[in-house]
């Protein structure tokens, strides 16, 4: 992964042609496309296998003492390993910035795959959270360094945006569908191992990938006679700036830094990016264990679906506890869908104020948090029809604030922007899985969804606020 040193090298680039620079872009994009998917392979595999574990485990030995595993305790537990995904984030984005994006999504990759391989390995709930927790320090690096590298080396940045979803959801669909499938067959140790592998051949190829990692800065400063583009939230347009990269060298840059974000338009894209992550984790982690009580969620025997010469050469013995578990496959298909989401999301963000997309996003989910348990209720079809524009709406919203922190930030501390970005998303969001699970175990699914639409609501207002500023602004 080369990163040219001369600003004039990408100015030549543009002067020969958009050809050079879309191939610059294919490049990346098929790189961060790559591992956004297993990122989210990962991640959204996890709740396929919490409903396992709730029957698999009955307490949690810590040496000193025994805690039983219910819905809050196995919501603690995955909140742990969520919340270091999110939490890391932040010395992600700091690093992105001084070593750059592409060693930091090589390191992802191989460390994904060795914590799920000592997942397969996991003898009792306690190794389970130790593999889980090494996989959010994995992944935590992801976003800051594939976003940034999105942000200031793709010069089409909304679709570029918008590919870089689609390939996250595709992940996000497909991890589960396999999982679900696997499980059918395998004990969920070897299915875990099994999941190792895609993110070590992910992580051979990131090591021979070439890109400049700063094309689109670079051609930025060029249209502009060479000033960076740094948008409502950027700064002042200082040395550092131009190029895209600043020197977080000690905790007094990082606070200076840090200050000088959040005394901007960035404080509030904080507060809606945490209200995503806190919505996000809520709906999805145990909702696979919600939809399983629901009728028309039975397990259905398989045994009973295939046929008996092909059962007995699988080892499927009539009578045998395998079944095909319908809550898995909606799960599964709910994410899956969320492809169009991300896609119709980033290309608003070429179309529209990313902050009225904002607006409109989040008081979707707000909607669909208060009809979810109606719709169950009234059948299946209800459900599997809010279930749809749910999975549409829980990603649209994601290219959306993603764009809008480039807009609010300046080039100079992008990485750091992505990095409390993710803190937000998936630290702060991680919460989510706790209070879900806390809500299940001692209140009811009516209060979870309450307490999400209450999450859409703010995500909503606050889009609403920026839209103003920014239609102050402009006129």
């Amino acid at each position: 992964m080369c990163r040219k040193s001369d600003r004039h090298q990408s100015v030549e680039l543009l002067a020969r042609g958009n050809s050079n620079v879309n191939s610059n872009d294919r490049s990346i994009v098929a790189l961060v496309s790559l591992a956004h998917g297993m990122v989210h392979t990962y991640e959204l595999s996890i709740p396929i296998f919490v409903s396992i574990w709730l029957t698999e485990f009955d307490v949690l030995s810590l040496g000193f003492t025994e805690v039983p595993v219910t819905q809050a305790t196995l919501g603690l537990i995955v909140t742990v390993g969520y919340g270091v995904f999110g939490v890391g984030a932040l010395p992600g984005g700091v690093l992105v910035d001084r070593v750059g994006s592409a060693r930091l999504i090589t390191l992802c990759l191989f460390g994904m795959a060795g914590s799920f391989l000592l997942l397969g390995l996991s003898p009792n709930l306690l190794v389970v959270a130790v593999a889980l927790l090494l996989w959010g320090v994995a992944a935590s690096v992801y976003h800051p360094a594939g976003l940034t590298l999105l942000s200031k080396g793709v010069t089409a940045r909304g679709t570029g945006f918008a590919y870089h979803g689609i390939a996250g959801n595709v992940g996000t669909g497909l991890g589960p569908l396999a999982t679900a499938v696997l499980l059918l067959f395998l004990d969920w140790t070897v299915v875990a191992t099994l999941l190792a592998v895609p993110a070590l051949v992910a992580g051979a190829y990131a090591t021979r990938a070439r890109f400049d990692e700063t094309a689109a800065v670079d051609a930025a400063v060029a249209r502009n006679g060479g000033e960076s583009d740094d948008g409502p939230g950027g700064d002042d347009g200082d040395s550092g700036s131009d190029r895209g990269s600043t020197d977080v060298r000690s905790l007094a840059e990082f606070l200076t830094e840090s200050r000088r974000l959040f005394l901007g338009g960035f404080a509030l894209v904080f507060v809606v990016v945490m209200a995503s992550g806190l919505y996000y984790r809520g709906v999805l982690t145990f909702l696979p264990n919600l939809l399983e009580s629901l009728p028309g969620f039975e397990p259905i025997p398989l045994t009973s679906v295939l046929p008996a010469a092909v059962t007995d050469a699988l080892g499927v013995e009539a009578g045998s506890a395998r079944a095909i578990n319908p809550e898995r496959y909606f799960y599964s298909g709910l994410l899956m869908i969320g492809v169009l989401g991300q896609y119709v999301g980033g290309k608003l963000t070429d179309r529209i104020p990313v902050e009225a997309g904002l607006v409109g996003g989040f008081g979707l989910l707000a909607v669909l948090a208060v009809v979810f348990l109606p719709a169950a209720n009234a059948g299946l079809t209800p459900l599997l029809v809010v279930g749809a524009v749910l999975g549409c709406a829980l990603f649209l919203v994601q290219p959306l604030y993603q764009a809008t922190v480039a807009e609010y930030s300046p080039p100079g501390t992008r990485g750091l922007s992505y990095g409390f970005t993710y803190l937000g998303v998936f630290g702060v969001g991680a919460l989510g899985g706790a209070i879900a699970g806390g809500l299940l175990t001692y209140a009811s699914p009516a209060a979870l969804f309450a307490t999400l639409a209450g999450f859409g609501a703010v995500g909503s207002a606050v889009g609403l606020y920026l839209l103003r500023g920014r239609r102050s602004r402009e006129s």
